[in-house]
């Protein structure tokens, strides 16, 4: 009798060059772009249970505050999953990484007091899935934190960034659509908005199709509808 070799599942999501490019210029653009500031703001005020959707290399652990007791962060990248692992040794509070792609979160329906989004909603195959999944694991009342790339509100960078979805730009950066829209794709999935403001990455020079960001924070409603 012939005894077939089990396959290992595929990992959700594959870039591996992308994420040797991505290890490099994220702690860069961390420590000379003035990301780490946004992570703060993004981050500060969170308490409890928290889920982080694609942690990537896990820049947000270390601006977590102390009242939050635990994050789940999900990194469906192989190679950025085990860099996030070594951020979490490193983090002042509990990190738990682990494997799974937004659109179903393996986790228990409104388990979470905080949802993290950052930098990662541009690149996940299906934005209204994602989202809704997002929702159903947050208890009632819990915040979405979103640090999101977004479409220009000029219309000729606007224009580029939807060339450049349709071409090579999300060959080239694991998947990235810089012409989303997360405040509308966040409010059409039933989140309350709250505050936010728009960036420009860098704030200064030329602009780039990722350049226009949005950095907020959004609501479950206690009462569904």
């Amino acid at each position: 009798m012939q005894l077939r070799s089990r396959k290992l599942p595929r990992d959700a999501v594959h870039h591996p060059v992308f994420a040797r490019f991505y290890a490099r210029v994220s702690v860069t653009a961390d420590l000379k772009g003035g990301i780490a500031a946004y992570r703060e703001e993004l981050l500060s005020g969170l308490s409890g249970r928290v889920i982080e959707i694609g942690a990537g290399n896990g820049l947000n652990f270390a601006h977590y505050p102390g009242a939050v007791s635990e994050v789940v962060a999900l990194e469906p990248e192989r190679s950025l999953r085990q860099l996030a692992v070594r951020s979490a040794l490193r983090a002042e509070v509990p990190v738990d990484v682990v494997p799974g792609a937004a659109e179903a979160l393996p986790v228990k329906s409104e388990a979470f007091d905080g949802a993290v989004a950052s930098l990662v909603l541009c690149t996940v195959r299906d934005l209204p899935r994602a989202l809704a999944e997002i929702r159903r694991v947050l208890r009632p009342g819990g915040e979405l934190r979103f640090f999101e790339h977004g479409l220009a509100q000029g219309r000729a960078l606007a224009t580029a960034q939807r060339v450049a979805d349709r071409t090579l730009w999300p060959l080239l950066f694991g998947g990235c659509h810089t012409a989303r829209d997360p405040l509308a794709a966040v409010a059409a999935a039933g989140f309350e908005m709250g505050t936010y403001r728009r960036l420009r990455i860098p704030e200064t020079g030329i602009q780039v199709p990722s350049s226009p960001c949005v950095l907020g924070v959004a609501r479950k409603p206690f009462t569904e509808y």
